[in-house]
């Protein structure tokens, strides 16, 4: 009789205290969860099961996620829901273009952050649709800064000039990791196109902020963390948003290790030897965290 094997789990790091966060005002948060299903609209903030939703609601900041609330890929870290054309009907809703910019004017929104799902099945990558959204939102707030967070568009510039050409003022695309982990932390994308995007961005509109972001522990090292944020800046990227990687649900990749307010400090330290004009590096960060003031000090770097 064979023995049987006995699976050795290794131990999840306990959620340290710096990365907790314990603020709730669930006034705010369905007060504004209220409006945006009334237009049916989506953010990124519900979606991707943000830490910092309950604060960002309750002062007013959300980042709207438009081509529908299905992704086309399988990242490792995102719980945004993923969806195949073939099985579920992902047709563009032609009115959330006008409703995203009806929303942040009755938001009185200032700083307008609109991203996106990854759609590979549009021959676009969804981008005419991304481009309207941006003008819609410029027409209705003239007086507001948009950041745009865009996907990579299977590595179409075409579909980056097209957003580009709609005029937001910042421009940001995420690595999310070191190239080492993209096969299990983003197996559909390619970490050298990623770059290829922004040092497009920073050429084809050269007054615009490029901006980009990662998450730690993940399993990268240092070393890997630095020679990221090297590579951002030889991709002439002006802000680097540096987060810790918190697991959404139990389908998604474990924590490998939580990193000290002091690492994210020294994070912060080395980007800007670099020369980038702001970084941004703490446990709660994310990509749009507070990405107004963070715009707003990186213009007057």
């Amino acid at each position: 009789m064979s023995t049987p094997l006995v699976q050795i789990q290794t131990p999840r790091p306990r959620l340290p205290e710096w990365a907790r966060r314990s603020s709730t005002h669930f006034e705010s948060l369905n007060k504004l969860k209220t409006g945006l299903r009334a237009l049916n609209l989506h953010t990124v903030c519900e979606s991707a099961r943000c830490p910092n939703i309950h604060e960002c609601f309750h002062r007013g900041a959300a980042t709207f996620m438009i081509l529908g609330n299905l992704c086309t890929r399988g990242c490792g870290f995102c719980s945004v829901p993923k969806g195949s054309p073939r099985i579920h009907d992902m047709r563009l809703d032609p009115a959330e273009p006008a409703n995203v910019a009806r929303m942040a004017a009755e938001m009185k929104l200032r700083y307008v952050v609109i991203t996106s799902v990854n759609r590979d099945d549009l021959e676009d990558g969804g981008s005419a649709h991304f481009a309207e959204t941006v003008r819609e939102v410029r027409r209705a707030l003239p007086e507001a800064r948009v950041e745009v967070l865009t996907p990579d568009f299977d590595g179409n510039l075409e579909a980056v000039a097209r957003v580009l050409d709609a005029g937001p003022h910042v421009f940001n695309h995420n690595m999310e990791t070191a190239p080492r982990l993209y096969r299990k932390v983003r197996p559909q994308a390619n970490y050298q196109q990623s770059l290829d995007v922004l040092r497009f961005a920073r050429k084809h509109s050269p007054a615009v902020l490029t901006k980009s972001g990662f998450m730690v522990g993940l399993g990268e090292t240092n070393e890997e963390v630095e020679q990221l944020l090297r590579d951002l800046r030889a991709h002439a990227v002006d802000v680097a948003t540096i987060g810790q990687y918190l697991q959404p649900t139990r389908r998604n990749l474990p924590v490998a290790a939580y990193a000290t307010p002091e690492q994210f400090e020294a994070y912060k330290n080395f980007g800007l030897s670099l020369g980038f004009r702001m970084v941004f590096s703490g446990p709660l960060v994310r990509s749009s965290y507070m990405a107004d003031l963070v715009s707003e000090q990186a213009s007057n770097a």
